[in-house]
């Protein structure tokens, strides 16, 4: 790599740093090919002050990367290695609690936001990915407008999921556009490859995130059976009923977590047979 005196960096632009914390600091050079290389290499030996920077530092050294006609494949490889090895051998065992989320009507508001949904999506994830690691979950994938954790305690999976709806709702978004999640969670005892959870529950979990609108949270029966803590002022859970799920055998009971900051009215559960005896 090309050695940046001190004089020579201090000219630069922001613009030609991949990564400026909040002391201004400067890192990750990317002014040409060389060092656009070279941050790459060390992408992963820095330390970033949160999620939300180290997304925006490897946005714009892809950018470069591309600005240079430099394909990164293997800082793709590498990235995806090392978080796929390291996750799952971080992942609980045992009985634990899924949570999963989906953006509702995700294809009208790129639609509508075009380029600025990527944006979006990022402070999206940022959001959940701060909820979920401040309530001590697991992320176990993110995909498109899905994501996935998992959690030792069902109480801390409901801290994340409340932590979510109201993050989500306080926020001011592009456009005034409308970002509402939807989130489901059961608990079960899955089997951990591998590749990553597998088995009825994390099947189970993600009917149970499918059938609820965005802005709530469903819980299945399990997943309500497993509290054994008072839930916090202003929390409650209440009974949908049973409905007949998708590819699960027995109807589910299905919960949906009552908080008095959220919305409480919604449609009933996106199911696919007929709504049952309550339970």
């Amino acid at each position: 790599m090309p050695t940046l005196s001190a004089t020579a960096r201090a000219r630069l632009p922001d613009s030609a740093f991949a990564y400026i914390d909040s002391q201004g600091r400067r890192r990750l050079p990317i002014n040409d090919v060389s060092h656009v290389r070279n941050a790459l290499a060390r992408f992963d030996q820095v330390d970033f002050e949160d999620d939300a920077a180290r997304e925006r530092a490897r946005e714009r050294l892809l950018r470069a990367a591309k600005r240079h006609g430099i394909v990164p494949l293997g800082f793709f490889d590498g990235q995806l290695r090392k978080a796929r090895g390291a996750n799952v051998r971080s992942l609980p065992r045992g009985t634990v609690t899924f949570l999963l989320t989906d953006i509702e009507g995700s294809t009208r508001l790129l639609e509508r936001l075009g380029d600025g949904y990527a944006g979006l999506l990022r402070d999206v994830r940022t959001i959940i990915r701060t909820s979920v690691r401040s309530a001590s979950g697991h992320e176990v994938d993110a995909r498109a407008d899905e994501f996935f954790a998992v959690f030792r305690r069902p109480m801390h999976a409901l801290d994340a999921a409340l932590g979510i709806q109201r993050a989500l709702r306080a926020k001011s978004w592009p456009e005034n556009a409308e970002v509402l999640v939807r989130i489901g969670m059961h608990t079960g005892r899955p089997t951990l490859t591998d590749t990553g959870y597998v088995g009825i529950a994390v099947h189970l979990a993600a009917r149970v995130c499918w059938a609820s609108h965005g802005g709530q949270i469903l819980l299945s029966s399990a997943a309500r059976d497993s509290f054994t803590e008072r839930l916090a002022e202003g929390v409650a859970f209440r009974s949908l009923g049973r409905f007949s799920l998708h590819g699960v055998a027995e109807p589910e009971a299905l919960w949906q977590v009552d908080a008095a900051d959220l919305r409480a009215k919604f449609p009933r559960p996106r199911t696919l047979g007929p709504l049952r005896s309550r339970a």
